[in-house]
């Protein structure tokens, strides 16, 4: 048997223990300073991202995965604000995929589910990780997405428009998205072994042979990335009753 058929057979058989790995290594280059730790509305960003996972009733552990000079002060800000989930807080990768291997390595043993998540995504809803979660432990993968709103067309290299394809089929991705440990586990080493090109974990799994379920997403669980995602975020957080 293959291991993607074992994992296929296993799925919905184990115990769903979840850890969430939260990646905060990256280099924040169109943002021009370290947004997860940008205040917004009188909290760090990776405050309210740290926050969501630990009220979330289906996450059981939380793995930080940040740069080398932010550990520390991670760590610091999972002691301020009660992060008690929070088990390590480790040194990331050069790149999004090892970021990610080195998060899930450091998941707790016991754990069958991981939720990877943005640390600059600081919104999603307790229904949205619960949701994933639950799809992750039937199917083995699991993602959210939210429809396009705008036309979407395929350029060249030139920038010149080759395709415009049907916006109904078109979806963008978010976090957390959830795997069978072992497939994700697998799924990286895969990647990473070949130097693979991939802008997601989903992608991961794809390039294994692994379809992923998508799960419908929320507008407010918004990836903070220019300036102008913060204005948005702090009227979401004004209209939540959460500026700190």
């Amino acid at each position: 048997m293959s291991v993607i058929n074992r994992i296929r057979s296993l799925i919905g058989q184990k115990e769903s223990k979840c850890t969430a790995v939260i990646l905060a290594a990256g280099s924040s280059q169109r943002m021009g300073k370290d947004k997860i730790l940008m205040d917004l509305g009188g909290a760090p960003v990776i405050a309210y991202t740290l926050m969501a996972f630990q009220n979330s009733e289906v996450i059981d552990d939380i793995v930080v995965v940040t740069r080398s000079e932010s550990i520390q002060r991670l760590a610091d800000i999972c002691s301020s604000y009660g992060i008690t989930k929070a088990t390590r807080v480790v040194c990331g990768g050069s790149t999004r995929a090892e970021s990610a291997y080195i998060g899930v390595c450091n998941a707790d043993k016991d754990s069958t589910l991981i939720a990877i998540h943005d640390g600059a995504r600081p919104f999603p809803s307790a229904s949205l990780i619960e949701r994933i979660v639950s799809s992750a432990r039937q199917n083995g993968a699991a993602a959210p997405a939210v429809s396009a709103t705008d036309t979407v067309r395929i350029l060249n290299k030139k920038g010149q428009v080759t395709a415009t394809p049907d916006r109904e089929l078109v979806v963008l991705m978010q976090t957390p998205q959830v795997f069978d440990a072992d497939l994700i586990k697998g799924a990286l080493t895969k990647v990473i072994d070949k130097a693979m090109p991939v802008t997601d974990d989903c992608s991961a799994v794809e390039a294994v042979g692994f379809k992923v379920t998508v799960v419908e997403g929320e507008r407010n669980n918004i990836k903070l990335t220019t300036v102008h995602d913060i204005y948005a975020a702090e009227k979401i957080l004004a209209d939540r009753g959460m500026l700190m």
